[in-house]
């Protein structure tokens, strides 16, 4: 098993970093090898054009056009991390229908080696989006429908998902977290995951609504509105989210916490200090859907590929920042990134 420090901490503010070295991370993408552990989601898009108001009802009738199923949730980790250029395995749970296959079908094109768990007793994750519009017209998302299932998976499935993760783990130097609170990051394979937090490999996590049960992991990254849930109170200035981050650090007993801002960047926690990486650019977002999978990607390879928290953090947020100029659930190139890092 590789042991890979997680972090290399700096006594006292520094500097922004040389730009070249922020494209020397870069250059070592490719040799990584990222295993992926979390809820599989088919992101499936239909769109169609508006004809009319319905006599029905008061709502729209769309023509349908044509329909797509892209990686979605932890799938869409594990494709941003391929379209950078890692090599990638990714772990989670497909039931055995038309969305388990089409993500299985998904997973090969982007050449990402998939170790599911199927079940016919499991519906696969589905976010279903509408979009519509007239024919000339951008087509907008007017309605969403969520599959899947309401309860955990069985403990005969948690107890597959854990060896699974512990045998692959075995083969890759970092491990990406991405929690959606579908039940494949369970008490199982959250132990397999302390296991190699105690072996030193670099384990990243994400997690959507359970914070709290992650505490002891390396590296965090909740967003905003996630911190406050943690703390418990609303957020309103620059300061009370520095309080809440060290507050939350101290909760979840990790060695750095990433906090996602929006338009207003990441903050950094780390051991010794306090950083902003201010938002990249100035363009107004299109889209967010997934752009947290693609920050959570980049931030776990850049810290594959020996970058400090902070570095890695940089990386990441021009990252976040690419990928919300491009619509639906998108991925970023590793010439886009390197494109677009300062020189």
């Amino acid at each position: 098993m590789p042991a890979r420090s997680t972090l290399r901490t700096v006594a006292k503010k520094a500097a922004a970093p040389a730009p070249s070295s922020l494209h020397r991370i870069l250059g070592d993408f490719a040799s990584q090898r990222v295993l992926v552990v979390g809820d599989l989601v088919a992101d499936h898009y239909v769109y169609g054009h508006t004809e009319r108001v319905s006599r029905e009802a008061p709502v729209l009738v769309v023509r349908h056009e044509r329909s797509e199923v892209k990686l979605g949730g932890a799938a869409n980790a594990a494709a941003n991390l391929a379209s950078l250029g890692a090599r990638v395995r990714a772990v989670g749970l497909l039931g055995r229908d038309p969305m388990g296959e089409s993500l299985t079908q998904a997973f090969k094109a982007q050449g990402i080696r998939l170790d599911a768990i199927t079940s016919p007793k499991v519906v696969t994750e589905t976010k279903t989006r509408i979009l519509a519009g007239g024919l000339s017209t951008t087509r907008q998302q007017v309605v969403r429908l969520d599959q899947g299932a309401l309860e955990p998976p069985p403990p005969s499935l948690r107890e597959r998902l854990a060896r699974t993760v512990a045998r692959v783990a075995a083969q890759v130097d970092a491990v990406l977290v991405s929690d959606y609170g579908a039940g494949v990051v369970g008490d199982e394979v959250r132990a397999v995951l302390r296991e190699l937090v105690a072996r030193g490999v670099t384990v990243c996590v994400d997690s959507r609504y359970g914070l709290m049960k992650f505490a002891g992991f390396p590296v965090l990254k909740p967003n905003e509105p996630e911190l406050e849930a943690l703390v418990g109170r609303p957020l309103r200035t620059d300061r009370e989210v520095t309080e809440a981050g060290r507050q939350a650090k101290r909760m979840l007993r990790c060695n750095a916490l990433v906090v996602t801002r929006g338009h207003k960047g990441m903050r950094v926690f780390t051991p010794r200090r306090v950083e902003d990486v201010p938002v990249h650019g100035a363009a107004e977002a299109v889209d967010v859907t997934g752009a947290g999978d693609t920050v959570i990607a980049a931030l776990t390879l850049s810290l594959s590929a020996g970058a400090s928290v902070v570095d890695a953090a940089r990386v990441a947020n021009v990252a976040g920042a690419l990928v919300v100029q491009k619509m639906g659930t998108a991925t970023l190139t590793l010439g886009e990134l390197q494109e677009a890092l300062p020189r």
